[in-house]
């Protein structure tokens, strides 16, 4: 009986040893390889010390605007580009330029960036137009520049130095900054659109927007 019960049993301590040994023999599967850092959709920073090939006069300073309208001088601030490189200091953005603060959880941002970038587009050679990403998560910006085809210079922002430094905290904050790398006015009124942004820049900075 114990013979008869033996045989019975091999077999099957034969098939489980056989198992296990395959499994032991064979190479575990590749790990498949971790996602590419996706490109960013911005440029990079390595000209915004470098004036706009063609500048205008700028235009005189107007009645009913803010303190600094009068022309104080952008922050004495060092920020760090989006796209990696050399930190950028502020001032040496060479002018003139429309700098935009934003975040990409803020609405009125994300509804004015695309007017941004065609402004960029439109005045190209003339204006720089760059953008100060605060408060937000790299994810969150690259989404956002990626979603609308947003392409101007974006640096960064995230212990809030530029705004305690103009003493603003307001969403979405843009500054128009003359070709002497003044401060000619600060808006903080809300979604820019395309005619109110051609308006300020004539009236601020002396340069006309074509259409």
């Amino acid at each position: 009986m114990n013979r008869r019960l033996a045989l019975l049993v091999l077999p099957l301590l034969l098939v489980v040893a056989g198992c296990t040994a395959g499994k032991a023999d064979d190479e575990p599967a590749p790990r498949p390889p971790a996602a590419a850092e996706r490109p960013s959709p911005f440029r990079d920073c390595s000209k915004l010390g470098t004036a706009p090939t063609s500048t205008a006069t700028t235009a005189p300073t107007t009645t009913g605007t803010t303190a600094a309208a009068g022309g104080k001088a952008l922050p004495e601030l060092t920020l760090s580009c989006f796209t990696g490189g050399a930190p950028v200091a502020l001032r040496d953005v060479a002018g003139p330029a429309v700098i935009n603060v934003w975040a990409s959880w803020c609405g009125p941002c994300r509804k004015e960036l695309p007017a941004f970038q065609r402004l960029s587009e439109r005045t190209a050679g003339q204006l720089q137009v760059v953008g100060v990403n605060t408060r937000d998560s790299r994810g969150g910006a690259q989404s956002i520049g990626e979603d609308f085809g947003v392409r101007f210079p974006i640096l960064v922002d995230q212990g809030d130095a530029l705004q305690r430094e103009l003493k603003r905290n307001a969403f979405p904050l843009t500054l128009f900054v003359d070709a002497q790398g003044q401060i000619r006015h600060i808006d903080a009124t809300g979604a820019l659109d395309d005619a109110q942004l051609a308006k300020l820049v004539r009236q601020h900075l002396g340069l006309a927007v074509p259409a």
